[in-house]
């Protein structure tokens, strides 16, 4: 971080960043003063809240979480001395129900996404994915979800690829408010 922005939001990893970057770029807002911060993994949130928050650099912090991730990120902000209560979203905090990847492929339907993934010419390895034992029986979305978390680099060139695809009243609500948040 290069310490020139005034605001942080810190999601997990470089696909939410990706995300994020999609989603402003496409609306075409202005990220100046906004630095997208991927942490390498929620674990990590206590340390970026204490060098970049208010006790650090004095950025203003929001960030993407998933929901059953909450406890870290309100352990980080209540020792970074901010005290979200029972409301992060007041922080700038928002929650995915299970993971940002989930919410984009609720938000676009298992036939959006597979045509996304068919026209990255994916479709052969994703229906190879569901011929596995494991997979065989699970809901498609479910197995799109697991088809973008494996192989080098889908998960974060698909992060783009599905913010792109959805329509502006289909954004994900964490996805938006925190880019909202982002934007003051």
């Amino acid at each position: 971080m290069s310490g020139a922005g005034r605001v942080a939001v810190l999601v997990e990893g470089e696909s939410d960043r990706a995300a994020v970057l999609a989603l402003a770029a496409r609306r075409a807002a202005p990220l100046d003063g906004v630095e997208v911060v991927a942490m390498g993994g929620i674990t990590n949130v206590a340390r970026y809240v204490a060098e970049l928050g208010p006790a650090g650099r004095g950025l203003s912090l929001a960030g993407l979480y998933d929901a059953g991730e909450e406890r870290y990120v309100r352990d980080a902000l209540e020792r970074g001395g901010l005290r979200p209560g029972t409301d992060l979203a007041g922080l700038g905090f928002h929650g995915c129900e299970k993971d940002l990847e989930d919410e984009l492929i609720r938000a676009l339907g298992v036939a959006r996404v597979l045509a996304v993934v068919e026209a990255e010419g994916d479709l052969g390895p994703f229906r190879g994915l569901q011929q596995q034992p494991a997979q065989r029986d699970r809901p498609t979305g479910d197995q799109l979800h697991r088809f973008l978390g494996s192989g080098s680099g889908r998960k974060l060139r698909y992060a783009r690829l599905l913010v792109e695809a959805l329509r502006d009243d289909e954004v994900p609500a964490p996805l938006a408010r925190v880019l909202a948040d982002a934007l003051g």
